[in-house]
């Protein structure tokens, strides 16, 4: 009797990130359900993932309640309300909320992580804002957190720029240093040269290199593997791909791929079934002509976004001549 692939195996340190609120909060301005968010937490403790990002920490004076739902901001009586007395010890997941620099007001809505029942703050920056990422790690560090650092549009940007915001987070107490292919521009040699180089700058530093891939090009899972395979340990994805623009890395294709008996994929595929996939019905994200063409062009999303909840969102040739001409 032939045993089953016996060369197929796991990394029991690689951990998996499910981004579906916080992400998925950028197509619908963040107005789920208490329902809708409670079933996706639900699913990541039941599929046995490792952490959950379950919105943004970010300004109400930016973000104001009366144009954007509770997960843009996660205030505490929001996260209670949902997740109860949610602990990592008790449900084997961690909780995270990404703050923005620029729009968060970090000094003063961040609490200690004793009050609070996130265990990860995220901080997302642009290269320009690297010294305030620096001063939002160290605050929320000491506030008890865990944190990570997400250098975003990072294909947008120059190989000095990437460099001094590489030496910059490497004295920081971040775990993780993100690749984030903001316009999911990205092939597999560029993830190859950007894990590498990320990897060396943080070499002695304890960090882990993580990846948040975007499917413009159709290519988040593909470059999510290629990441993992060169070492990568801290993986992000969200269910039904649902996210801003052409969506993620799907939580339900990742899980399967990496063969980690913890996992469970299962309660992914029941929260797609009776929650995700019905916002199709409303909601639009995923792979499509104009994000491939703002994918292909190295484009923010934003362009593609508009285009699709206009008048003239099937007319795909007229997307194209309106954003070649205009780059």
């Amino acid at each position: 009797m032939s045993e089953k692939a016996p060369w197929i195996t796991y990394r029991p340190e690689l951990k998996v990130l499910d981004c579906t609120i916080r992400d998925g909060g950028l197509v619908n301005a963040h107005q789920f359900s208490d329902a809708f968010v409670g079933a996706v937490y639900r699913a990541c403790v039941d599929a046995g993932l490792d952490y959950m990002e379950i919105g943004y920490k970010n300004s109400k004076k930016v973000f104001p309640t009366d144009k954007f739902g509770p997960w843009r901001h996660c205030a505490e009586e929001d996260l209670r309300r949902v997740v109860g007395d949610h602990t990592a010890a008790a449900t084997g997941l961690k909780l995270a909320a990404m703050a923005d620099a620029g729009k968060s007001d970090w000094q003063h809505d961040i609490v200690p992580a004793a009050d609070s029942p996130l265990d990860m703050i995220r901080v997302a920056f642009y290269a320009h804002q690297v010294s305030e990422a620096v001063e939002m790690i160290r605050h929320c560090h000491e506030l008890g957190y865990e944190t990570t650092a997400n250098l975003m549009a990072v294909s947008n940007i120059t190989e000095e720029e990437i460099d001094t915001v590489l030496e910059a987070i490497a004295a920081t107490p971040a775990s993780t240093m993100v690749i984030v292919d903001s316009f999911g521009y990205l092939y597999r040699e560029q993830i190859d040269r950007l894990y590498k180089k990320y990897a060396a700058a943080m070499a002695g530093t304890g960090k882990e290199v993580g990846i948040h891939a975007h499917n413009n090009l159709q290519l988040a899972f593909a470059n999510t593997i290629e990441a993992i395979i060169l070492g990568c340990n801290r993986v992000d994805s969200t269910i039904y791909g649902f996210g801003r623009g052409a969506g993620n890395c799907h939580t339900e294709l990742l899980l399967g791929f990496l063969r980690n008996p913890k996992f469970n994929v299962r309660p992914i595929i029941e929260v797609i079934q009776h929650q995700v996939a019905p916002l199709r019905k409303d909601l639009v994200w995923g792979p499509s002509i104009p994000f491939n063409i703002t994918g292909q062009l190295n484009q923010h999303p934003r362009t593609a976004i508009e285009w699709t909840e206009g008048p003239n969102r099937d007319d795909y040739l007229a997307f194209y001549d309106k954003v070649v001409s205009e780059s």
